[in-house]
């Protein structure tokens, strides 16, 4: 550096140094050597002085300029990741001249000065790790890009840029292939089925186009809850409904529905609130009066799931009918029992799988369906409360044509729209809301610890509570990064967590004994009531399974914040919501939850991609996850119900 400086400015220390100690200086050329040689006699002590603190001050500055990249210049694909923390800035450099300057004052010996041009590039090397928090809650100033210093995507994708850009081309293929009138309707229906559509499905179509449904084709998950039961006849679907309902504490309610009346009727052996089932069912029959048939229906009142098939081989049968089992397994671990057909359910299964997309070692979610598979992941059994301890589980194992809100994938419920939805808390509301920009940049939740029934000391690995240690950082451990070097991608393993990042917390602490109640309040920072709109304040919102599907899901998917979602329950809208497009999801073990939130509100790309997530959600929401979506749904649903149900039909009779 010294050789860009006016000859004013070489400290004389400097110059003794490299013209008489260094061995190499005697291969310089004979004219240099001697400007050196006049300019080291020229120096006086005090110009030394002068001279090397006005050239410490002026190194920030040099190496500010000559290292400044614009960032606007960088390529698309380029990426520049900050992880929750950034290098600092010139004032690092600034502070180290300052203590350099202070010590040339005071102590001017050669061998002291001449250290310092050495230290340059430890100074440099030192500038890279020092680092310091983003704080939260201010939008990112464009950076200096240093080569070498700063963690730069350049062709390499990041997980979350590989994923969206994948979901993009899901949903297109999705939007393209429906169809578009009836005649290719009731084509789709017979090429994906092997069957022709039940009874009253033209008056469907013209229902579910009348209202401008987005999806007319992808309804598979109806036929697949459904066609089990295509190997009884009709009059023994209605027996075993019967039966089902008759027996003690079985938890449902069987409502019988009257197309023609425009009616809904529900009842249960000993409850009075049906949790609004009737409602939902009634305010569809009045809509297309005259259009459903006859029929009825058991509905599952509790939150957790109910019905479990057995192979068909492995039925019970007494006096030639097949024997249902009901258990009550309610606070006791339930795993074993869901999960011991595997083998059969596997089989069935085709392997569906995309090509795979690089993660780099961290479990983002790549497919979703496969990440709900209890079959591939028996590591769940230790990380959910349901599968640990569930508050209220009572298990029916046989064809029973029972209607939950929400299933796992081993159990056979039949899936319908929760009527939660239609609750006033779980409503959208616009003006409650709050513009992008004006919310906060980090990840909300607030709830409280259902999910299972705490009777021991396990509490810990329930998936609530695991959720709210990390988001607190209660036991301070690592976590894992992504950084790239010289165009490889390496996890990392940090103690840090941006605690501006996540502001998650439990505001209630029950459905446990009074011991682990009380082990939980002293364990994490509770706080009082929250407001049902807080979440709508912050960008990023956690929604997570409670003792069975989350009614708050879909107010999420309304707003202008962007959705992370940890669900192993199916619903009624997964086939027409495309993960990392109008949602993103998130692992059952989170390993890559700190990743995932650093990168989307600390770095622009990532902002700018929770920003877009969140507007695809809320728009694909008031196009596909209205009210009268929910009513086309479960339209369709009863028509195939009334089919199987008829009881002139035969069994495999379709």
């Amino acid at each position: 550096m010294a050789l860009f400086l006016p000859p004013g400015m070489i400290p004389r220390a400097f110059i003794r140094k490299y013209y008489h100690d260094w061995h190499w200086a005697e291969r310089l050329p004979q004219t240099f050597r001697d400007f050196l040689g006049r300019l080291e006699k020229k120096r006086s002590n005090r110009s030394e002085l002068y001279s090397e603190t006005l050239c410490w001050m002026i190194l920030p500055i040099l190496f500010k300029v000559t290292s400044h990249t614009d960032v606007n210049t960088l390529s698309k694909e380029n990426l520049t990741v900050n992880y929750g923390r950034r290098t600092t800035s010139s004032s690092t450099l600034w502070l180290l001249a300052g203590c350099i300057t202070t010590v040339c004052v005071y102590k001017i010996e050669n061998n002291v000065i001449v250290l310092f041009p050495v230290l340059t590039p430890l100074i440099l090397i030192a500038e890279r790790h020092i680092q310091f928090e983003v704080d939260a809650e201010q939008p990112l100033k464009p950076s200096i890009v240093r080569p070498h210093v700063n963690t730069i995507w350049s062709n390499i994708l990041h997980p979350v840029e590989a994923l969206i850009k994948r979901a993009e081309a899901d949903f297109e293929s999705l939007l393209r292939k429906q169809s578009q009138n009836y005649t290719a309707a009731c084509g789709e229906y017979h090429r994906r089925y092997g069957m022709n559509p039940p009874p009253g499905f033209e008056a469907w179509y013209e229902f579910a186009t009348l209202h401008q449904s987005p999806i007319i084709d992808d309804f598979n998950m109806i036929y697949n809850n459904v066609s089990p039961f295509w190997r009884l006849s009709g009059s023994e679907v209605l027996q075993i409904m019967r039966h089902v309902e008759n027996t003690p504490e079985s938890e449902l309610w069987l409502c019988t529905i009257s197309g023609h009346q425009a009616k809904t009727h529900c009842r249960h052996h000993h409850r009075r609130f049906d949790r609004h089932i009737q409602r939902l069912f009634e305010s569809l029959v009045g809509e297309v009066r005259g259009a459903l048939p006859d029929l009825q229906v058991l509905v599952n009142h509790l939150d957790e799931p109910r019905v479990l098939f057995p192979p068909q081989s492995k039925e019970v049968k007494h006096n030639g009918h097949r024997v249902l089992n009901v258990t009550n397994m309610s606070r006791q671990p339930v795993w074993d029992s869901i999960t011991r057909y595997c083998p059969a359910q596997e089989s069935r299964r085709g392997a569906g799988i995309k090509p795979p997309v690089a993660t780099f070692g961290l479990p983002f979610v790549t497919e979703a369906f496969a990440a709900m598979n209890l079959c591939r992941h028996p590591e769940y059994s230790a990380l959910h409360g349901l599968f640990m301890s569930p508050m209220s589980f009572r298990l029916l194992e046989g064809l029973v044509p029972i209607l939950s809100t929400g299933s796992v994938s081993t159990m056979n419920d039949i899936i319908y729209p929760s009527p939660a939805y239609a609750e006033a808390e779980f409503q959208y509301v616009d003006i409650h809301d709050v513009e992008w920009d004006n919310k906060r940049n980090n990840l909300y939740w607030a709830g409280s610890t259902t999910g299972g029934f705490v009777s021991d000391d396990k509490w810990r690995q329930y998936h609530r509570q695991r959720f709210v240690q990390l988001g607190q950082n209660t036991e301070k451990q690592k976590h894992e990064y992504l950084r790239e070097r010289n165009g490889v991608i390496s996890r990392v393993q940090l103690s840090f967590l941006n605690s501006r990042s996540f502001d998650v917390a439990f505001t209630k602490v029950f459905q446990c004994k009074r011991r682990f109640c009380r082990d939980q309040r002293a364990f994490f920072a509770v706080k009082p009531w929250a407001d049902k709109d807080q979440a709508l304040r912050s960008r990023l919102v956690f929604d997570l399974d409670g003792n069975g599907i989350s009614g708050r899901y879909n107010k999420l998917l309304s707003s202008r914040s962007v959705p992370l979602k940890q669900t192993l329950l199916r619903e009624w809208h997964d086939e027409r919501l495309v993960p990392w497009l109008h949602y993103i999801p998130v692992s059952q073990g989170m390993e890559e939850l700190p990743e995932l939130v650093s990168y989307l509100t600390s770095t622009r790309r990532g902002q700018r991609r929770a920003k877009e997530v969140a507007e695809h959600g809320r728009d694909w929401s008031s196009k596909a996850l209205r009210e009268i979506d929910r009513k086309i749904y479960t339209y369709r649903l009863l028509l195939e119900l009334a089919r199987l149900q008829d009881p002139e039909r035969r069994a495999d009779g379709r």
